[in-house]
């Protein structure tokens, strides 16, 4: 599982790289390196973090698809990753076509807000040992309501970690076109939540209670 991990990881980091490069059309951008080493590094630690705690949540995070995913979720996933990609291409065009203008302050501040995600959700993991990556009911790992930590205060924690992710990114690599499209992503995490909570409400004994219990689904007292 270890192997397998490490040469995920190596794979995303290195597509990641390939559509930023080909995109920028060149090779000499000191910001898209820096956040490719990040992305190895942090995500090699995380991963070996939870093959230490949970070996169980790692091999569910390490499946990207189920024969019991919804069909909804499966055609969610096909366009989240065509819109990662191309808001990949729009940073990396950003770069080909106009100089870097982003303060270095707002880079650290990416940087801060990229490691924040990467924390909050290794908290939500820490949690929900059933936060797997695809919408699914894990009757065989004895799936039960999670109302802990942070899903004590939002039904969906792991998105809104993920939402610092899509903030720090661009900001990291000084990209304002990418972060113009967050919003993009707010509404596609808004429309995931949907799709989970169908499933849930209708396979998961107490989540329906648990939804009436806390009632926002990603922003504490907003939404």
């Amino acid at each position: 599982m270890i192997v397998k991990l490490v040469l995920q990881n190596l794979v995303f980091v290195g597509i990641m790289g390939l559509v930023l490069f080909l995109s920028a059309g060149t090779l000499a951008w000191t910001a898209a390196w820096f956040y490719l080493v990040v992305s190895l590094a942090v995500g090699l630690a995380a991963g070996l973090w939870l093959a230490w705690t949970d070996p169980g949540l790692l091999a569910e995070r390490m499946r990207l698809k189920a024969p019991e995913q919804p069909s909804a979720d499966k055609w969610f996933m096909l366009v989240f990753l065509v819109v990662a990609v191309v808001w990949f291409v729009v940073i990396g065009l950003e770069r080909r076509l106009r100089a870097p203008t982003m303060p270095l302050p707002l880079e650290a501040v990416g940087l801060v807000l990229y490691l924040a995600s990467t924390l909050f959700v290794m908290w939500v993991f820490r949690e929900n040992s059933f936060a797997a990556p695809v919408v699914k009911v894990q009757a065989e790992r004895h799936h039960h309501v999670v109302s802990t930590g942070p899903y004590a205060f939002v039904r969906h924690p792991m998105y809104a970690g993920v939402m610092l992710y899509f903030i720090g990114t661009p900001l990291l690599i000084g990209s304002w076109w990418g972060l113009a499209m967050m919003p993009v992503f707010f509404l596609a995490f808004a429309l995931r939540s949907r799709i989970e909570e169908r499933t849930l409400m209708t396979g998961l004994p107490g989540y329906a209670d648990y939804a009436r219990s806390v009632r926002y689904r990603m922003l504490p007292g907003i939404w």
